[in-house]
């Protein structure tokens, strides 16, 4: 009673402005609540936007008449579908902040090499210097590709290699690997290549697993074999035997 008594003196006369005060606090917290609500809506359209922006760089290229019952677009060719597909992703920028934008930016400047080289090597190189360490590497190694698939292989090694010296390895090392071989092939430095690819196959079948057992070949692996087989028959006997895989059933 003693405590009651004296907080009650203690706030004698204030009591509009502890009403106030409680009213600000209730305000704050149905800010609070709408500012979630809406934050939460916005990011759910905008991934919605984004997978319907992709749904459409992916739909298929063909001259067939669409039938009834087939669904997702298509298009008469690639020019076209990369032409709607920017228009989709770059209305993502104008529409959504950060990090929806940003990775508009990047499918946008993708699909604009198909139609527009040089602006999609641009903007790809814009990307490459943004903030977003993952959207640049990944538009870094888009930009070797581009390089690569236009004979400027001097421009493509020296970004396949600098996203190999890239200590997070925010692209598949043996895929960096790979593609750095077929560019030394295609500047005639096949023992490069070879030695590239040996690494990578040799690597991959010294491995093993938690288990103390080989790992299955990936994908990318088989085909630095074959290419390295193609290359040089000498390098490729010399690799250790492929790993055999385990037919025993598990328990």
């Amino acid at each position: 009673m003693d405590v009651y008594g004296r907080l009650s003196h203690r706030f004698e006369g204030r009591g509009r402005t502890i009403l106030y005060a409680a009213g600000a606090l209730v305000a704050l917290a149905v800010l609070a609540v709408a500012f979630s609500w809406w934050r939460g809506s916005r990011a759910d359209a905008a991934n919605l936007a984004l997978s319907k922006a992709i749904e459409i760089a992916e739909a298929p290229v063909t001259t067939a008449t669409p039938q009834p019952g087939d669904m997702g677009p298509t298009f008469p060719n690639e020019q076209e579908r990369a032409r709607h597909a920017v228009e989709a992703f770059q209305k993502i920028q104008q529409d959504y902040g950060s990090p929806y934008s940003d990775i508009a930016r990047y499918f946008a400047a993708a699909n604009l090499l198909t139609f527009d080289r040089g602006k999609g090597l641009s903007e790809l190189e814009a990307v490459s210097r943004s903030g977003n360490d993952d959207l640049a590497a990944r538009a870094k190694f888009a930009l070797a590709q581009a390089h690569e698939a236009g004979g400027e292989y001097d421009a493509a090694a020296k970004l396949y290699q600098e996203l190999l010296n890239d200590k997070d390895k925010r692209v598949s090392e043996n895929t960096l690997k790979l593609r750095l071989a077929s560019v030394y092939e295609k500047q005639g430095k096949r023992d490069e290549a070879a030695n590239l690819l040996f690494g990578v196959v040799e690597a991959a079948r010294k491995a093993q697993g938690k288990d103390a057992k080989p790992q299955p070949e990936s994908s990318v692996v088989r085909a630095a074999a074959d290419k390295l087989q193609e290359l040089s028959p000498e390098r490729y006997a010399q690799l250790p035997p492929e790993p055999v895989a385990d037919k025993s059933l598990p328990f």
